[in-house]
C-alpha cells in the first residue's frame, strides 16, 4: 500500500489522468475504436527523443556543457542570466521537463557554493518559466507541441512563425526579471572532474539528430521506434530504463480521456461553443486546471483553430503549478532542497508566473492573433 501511495504521489498527473479516463470508460464503453484515439507518432517521437536525451545525460553532456558556460561568468546577475538561458535554449532542444531535470540542480550547485541559496526560490522559478516557454518555439521543445504539430500536420515553418513572436516576448521578460539579480561577483570552480566520453557523444548527438529528423518527419517513425531503441540497448541500456514512461502512460490516458469525450455529444457541444468566443483564452485558462499537455489532446477535438490553440497552450503552462508537469518537477525539487521554504516558494510562484501568464496571454490576444 505504501508503494502504491508513494507512486501516486510522485505521479500525480498521471494518477489523474487515469481516473478522469476511467470515469469517461463508463460512458463510453470500452470498444476497438478505442484504437482511433493513439497519436502513435507522437508516443514514439516522445519515446525516442527522451531516450536519446537520457543517454546523453548518463554520459554528464549537458551537465559538462552548462558548467563550462557558468565558468564564464562573473556576476550573481550574470551567472542567473547563463542558467535561465541554457534552461531556455535546452527546454527548445530536449523539452521542457527534461531541461528541468538537467539544469536546476546545476541552479542549485552554483547558489550552494557561493552562498547566494537566498535566491534559489527566484532562481528556480524563472528555469522553470524559462523551461515552459523556451520550448514553445520548437515542435519537439513541449510534449503538446509535438501532439499538435502531429495532429494538424502543422508546416514546419509555419509552426516556428506562429511561436516566434510570443517566444520573442518570453525572451525579453526573463531577461528583465534576472536584472532582480544583485551584480556581486563570483568565484566558482565548475570542475567535473570528468571527461566527456568522445565516441558516446558523437553517437548520441546522431541518434538525437535522427530523432529531430523523425519529429520533421524526414525519416519514418517507425524505422526510428526500431533502430533507436536497439542501438541504445547496446551502447547506453540504462538510458531505456531512465525514460520517463509516466509522461508516457499520462499521454494514453488523456488520448482515452479526450476521445471519450469526443464522442459526448453534449461535451462536444459545449466545448465546441467555449472555443468559438476565444480559442486563446479558453485553452490558456484550462491549463491552469488541468494542465498544458491534457489541454492541447481535449481541446484539439473540438477545433481546427491550431494557431490559437498552440499559443494557449504554451502561454498557459505559466500560471498555477499544476498547469504544466515542468511545474511540478520544479515545485518538487524545491520542496526536496528546501522543504521550510515551501510556502514563500509557492507565493513567490503564483506572482510571477502570474505576470508571465496576464502578459503574454494579453499581448497574443491583441496582437498575435
Amino acid at each position: 500500500m505504501q508503494k502504491v501511495l508513494r507512486f501516486v504521489k510522485k505521479n500525480v498527473v498521471l494518477t489523474v489522468a487515469a481516473v478522469a479516463a476511467l470515469i469517461t470508460c463508463f460512458f463510453v464503453p470500452p470498444s476497438a475504436e478505442y484504437i482511433s484515439y493513439f497519436d502513435f507518432r507522437t508516443l514514439a517521437c516522445l519515446f525516442i527523443t527522451l531516450a536519446v536525451v537520457c543517454a546523453l545525460r548518463q554520459i554528464r553532456f549537458f551537465a559538462i556543457l552548462a558548467r563550462r558556460i557558468v565558468q564564464m561568468t562573473g556576476s550573481l546577475r550574470m551567472l542567473a542570466l547563463a542558467l535561465v538561458y541554457i534552461t531556455f535554449i535546452g527546454s527548445m532542444i530536449i523539452a521542457n521537463d527534461m531541461a528541468l531535470i538537467t539544469f536546476l540542480p546545476l541552479g542549485y550547485f552554483a547558489l550552494s557554493v557561493t552562498n547566494n541559496e537566498k535566491y534559489a526560490a527566484l532562481l528556480f522559478i524563472l528555469q522553470n518559466i524559462s523551461a515552459n516557454l523556451g520550448g514553445m518555439l520548437t515542435p519537439f521543445g513541449n510534449p503538446q507541441n509535438l501532439y499538435l504539430y502531429s495532429y494538424f500536420s502543422i508546416p514546419t515553418m509555419e509552426f516556428m512563425a506562429i511561436m516566434l513572436p510570443p517566444f520573442i516576448l518570453a525572451v525579453v521578460l526573463l531577461t528583465l526579471c534576472c536584472l532582480f539579480f544583485p551584480k556581486t561577483s563570483l568565484s566558482v570552480d565548475t570542475e567535473l572532474g570528468v571527461k566527456l566520453d568522445v565516441k558516446k557523444t558523437v553517437l548520441y548527438l546522431t541518434l538525437f539528430a535522427v530523432s529531430i529528423l523523425i519529429v520533421f518527419r524526414i525519416v519514418p517513425w517507425q524505422a526510428g521506434l526500431v533502430v533507436i531503441p536497439l542501438v541504445l540497448w547496446f551502447a547506453e541500456r540504462e538510458a531505456l530504463y531512465m525514460v520517463d514512461y509516466p509522461l508516457l502512460g499520462t499521454f494514453v490516458m488523456f488520448f482515452i480521456f479526450s476521445g471519450n469525450l469526443s464522442q459526448i455529444p453534449a461535451v462536444n457541444s459545449f466545448a465546441a461553443s467555449l472555443l468559438e468566443k476565444s480559442t486563446l483564452l479558453v485553452t490558456a485558462a484550462s491549463c491552469q486546471f488541468i494542465s498544458n499537455v491534457p489541454s492541447a489532446i481535449l481541446l484539439s477535438h473540438f477545433t481546427d483553430n491550431y494557431r490559437e490553440l498552440l499559443l494557449g497552450v504554451n502561454i498557459g503552462g505559466a500560471g498555477t503549478p499544476i498547469a504544466s508537469l515542468a511545474s511540478l518537477i520544479t515545485l518538487s525539487e524545491f520542496r526536496l532542497l528546501y522543504p521550510e521554504k515551501t510556502g514563500s516558494y509557492i507565493k513567490l510562484f503564483t506572482a510571477l508566473n502570474a505576470f508571465f501568464l496576464v502578459v503574454m496571454t494579453a499581448v497574443a490576444y491583441f496582437f498575435f492573433i
